[in-house]
């Protein structure tokens, strides 16, 4: 099922308020029992229709990049940026699959095709991982708004099915790092109705509450920086999604989420300062 088309809002217009599909077919959300959860969760429901009504910008699925200036000093950086990940790639066996660091991401990817690395996850920091990429860490910081980077690494074959992102107030960015040559759609994701395809050093942004399936059917490894930041917007979604970005800290799968990575990044850093100190 492909979620309805999203008009522009304007406040002083008939225009019709925008839509979105708040579901995907095929694919059920895990279970959370708990009442604080499903207390949460019907906030969010509510707060995605205000987030759609108050949109400064639209709700278009994919956007202009022109539509945010700061997209070219991002793409500025887009070397600087590739020399720390080359860094990281070294150990790229040692890095964790999505849904290691985020169990909810079993819903749609089980094998060890997506793989990440994290310098912000839902506000929260990685410091050691941020100490390792200060020059990507130094470019995020034009981004109004920020609140997950990471490094989103794409073995040979993999392909994530149809789904939606769980949340609309905030907008998705990729930075084409490692893109293998490919002809035709091979290598692409699709935003609701759009077949999009990456570009090195280049910026793609778009709204991942559509619809949307990413693939790699080449024989090579993808490579882009995966950035969420706040969607702009008006008052008063603008303080509701405010309120929500602070809470979502203490829901269960962030909190698991986080405490994920941190037992990950402690043995990722042990091992490494355990090779440093190796006598020769």
């Amino acid at each position: 099922m492909e979620p309805d088309v999203a008009a522009p809002f304007s406040a002083d217009s008939n225009t019709p308020e925008p839509k979105q599909t708040f579901a995907t077919d095929g694919i059920a959300p895990m279970d959370r029992p708990s009442a604080i959860t499903r207390a949460f969760m019907g906030i969010v429901a509510w707060a995605e229709g205000l987030n759609l009504k108050y949109a400064k910008l639209g709700n278009p699925p994919v956007y202009d990049n022109a539509t945010f200036p700061w997209a070219k000093e991002i793409e500025k950086a887009a070397p600087a940026i590739r020399a720390e990940l080359d860094r990281i790639l070294l150990r790229k066996n040692e890095l964790p699959t999505f849904q290691d660091i985020s169990t909810d991401v079993k819903t749609i990817s089980t094998d060890n095709g997506w793989k990440t690395f994290f310098l912000l996850g839902f506000g929260v920091k990685s410091e050691q991982n941020i100490k390792a990429c200060p020059e990507t860490w130094k470019a995020m910081q034009k981004i109004p708004g920020l609140t997950t980077v990471m490094f989103s690494i794409f073995e040979p074959g993999k392909h994530l099915p149809p789904h939606r992102g769980p949340y609309n107030g905030v907008l998705r960015l990729h930075l084409g790092m490692i893109v293998p040559e490919n002809t035709g759609d091979n290598l692409a994701i699709r935003v609701k109705d759009q077949i999009c395809h990456w570009e090195e050093g280049k910026v793609l942004i778009f709204d991942d509450a559509y619809e949307h399936e990413a693939w790699n059917h080449t024989d090579k490894t993808r490579v882009v920086l995966f950035v969420d930041f706040v969607k702009p917007l008006k008052f008063p979604a603008r303080l509701v999604n405010w309120l929500l970005m602070n809470m979502a800290i203490f829901t269960p799968f962030i909190r698991e989420g986080l405490d994920n990575h941190k037992e990950w990044e402690k043995k990722f850093y042990a091992e490494a300062e355990a090779l440093r100190n190796r006598p020769n």
